[in-house]
């Protein structure tokens, strides 16, 4: 035991494939979970000490006993953080009201129009809006919007940027791809150099704010730049040593962005075991594997 590897220091948890958006980019809500089947609260006692925990979906907010897996994860991480699409306000700020800490990133893919168009559901902009100004007014600090950019959606990027600013909130990219958890095999970005030439305007105006933080991120959108042109990535891949994925059936996974085409293999399940470090050698032996993602 003394020379086995430390384990991951963040978790993303997939707690569920149910989904009521439809959205362009992404199968999930055509492929749901089994609600019965889905990993519980206290199945993910067995989750290591660590520095951030993020529950994303699907749609966090349909799962009832949500509650129970952010009381959990409180003793696990310091910081969590829940992806979402704003769709269940009171939900979102009922959960909240009990937990102040807790980060909510709403997914929006740009402004009313486009975003309700990517997304395949009227009115998600709207809500996923109005989620974000009632957790404001509420005083939570840990918000704002997360956007996945393609071909279609550039111009609406660098306007919620621009919205983020003028709310205080955060802004979080990344770049269409494809992946076991989006049930997706054909998604592409053609228009690679108008992509990329947005990418530079939003580095461009980051660089220009007095924040360490949004300098980093600059630096994390030039590295989407080379994703998108099919370079090799600008830092190690840290999937599996540094962080890992949870599905809702409790399989680990070092990394959400795997193809079968390329390399797939589960770690092994949380249910199998009474203690993560039984998981973290066979997880450091994937590394390997999975540093071929760019």
């Amino acid at each position: 035991m003394t020379d086995m590897a430390p384990p991951p220091a963040e978790v993303s948890i997939i707690t569920t494939y149910r989904c009521h958006m439809r959205c362009r980019m992404c199968g999930i809500w055509a492929n749901p979970t089994d609600r019965r089947r889905e990993i519980g609260a206290k199945e993910l006692e067995v989750l290591p000490q660590l520095k951030f925990a993020n529950l994303t979906g699907g749609e966090p907010f349909v799962r009832r006993d949500l509650e129970d897996i952010v009381e959990v994860l409180t003793r696990k991480a310091p910081r969590i953080v829940i992806s979402t699409s704003g769709w269940y306000t009171e939900r979102v700020c009922r959960l909240a009201e009990k937990y102040p800490h807790i980060g909510v990133r709403v997914s929006i893919e740009g402004l009313s129009e486009k975003n309700d168009e990517l997304r395949g559901r009227k009115g998600g902009f709207d809500r996923g809006l109005r989620t974000l100004l009632a957790l404001k007014e509420m005083g939570v600090k840990d918000i704002g919007f997360g956007c996945t950019v393609s071909d279609d959606n550039p111009v609406d990027m660098l306007a919620l940027y621009r919205l983020s600013r003028a709310l205080g909130m955060e802004f979080a990219t990344a770049a269409l791809h494809n992946s076991y958890y989006f049930h997706k095999q054909d998604n592409e970005i053609t228009r690679k150099e108008t992509v990329v030439e947005h990418f530079r305007r939003l580095i461009e105006s980051l660089l220009k704010e007095n924040s360490p933080k949004s300098w980093y991120r600059a630096f994390f959108n030039l590295g989407l730049i080379n994703y998108v042109r099919g370079r090799p990535r600008m830092l190690p891949c840290e999937a599996g040593s540094e962080n890992f994925f949870v599905d809702p059936y409790g399989e680990v996974y070092p990394c959400n962005a795997l193809e079968d085409r390329y390399w797939k293999q589960s770690m092994g399940n949380l249910r199998a075991t009474t203690r993560f470090e039984n998981l973290t050698g066979v997880i450091q032996s994937a590394i390997g594997a999975s540093s071929t993602c760019n």
